[in-house]
């Protein structure tokens, strides 16, 4: 009456392991993301080219920020000088040892808060997943930076 079916499937695992990327075989068999739909090669020139972007405009956003706030405390000195403001050092001496204070009291503990772990372990998930894409865009970075 109770009679049993007993047909199994089965896996070739050699057949399996060619098929599949080898960056799953490294990171995880959920490690797919939505950029597996390119090749190696685009992955790389996507990653490579928004790389390359983003760092030539880091570069120049910086180098135009290093300046306003050197030109700012170059300004500021000169006001000083000129005595057109006066700066009160007593009270910046008491606020540069109250953050001095604080950043001992946090540092001691040597614990990541529980949002930034969290934020940091999706980041690493994210490259993870991405690690070709992530690779171009480093390298383009640097290019990007150095140019």
């Amino acid at each position: 009456a109770g009679a049993k079916d007993d047909t199994f499937n089965v896996l070739d695992l050699a057949e399996y392991t060619k098929n599949r990327p080898w960056w799953r075989k490294i990171f995880a068999p959920n490690s797919g993301s939505s950029a597996e739909k390119y090749n190696v090669a685009t992955q790389l020139v996507i990653g490579g080219v928004t790389g390359w972007c983003t760092g030539f405009i880091f570069q120049k956003v910086g180098k135009l920020a290093a300046t306003a706030v050197g030109g700012g405390f170059f300004l500021l000195q000169i006001a000083n000088h000129t005595g057109y403001i006066k700066v009160d050092w007593n009270l910046v001496q008491r606020d540069v040892n109250k953050a001095k204070q604080q950043l001992k009291f946090h540092s001691s503990g040597n614990k990541m808060p529980p949002e930034v772990k969290s934020r940091a372990d999706e980041v690493i998930i994210f490259l993870k997943k991405n690690v070709i894409l992530t690779g171009g865009f480093a390298g383009g970075f640097l290019l990007g930076m150095a140019s």
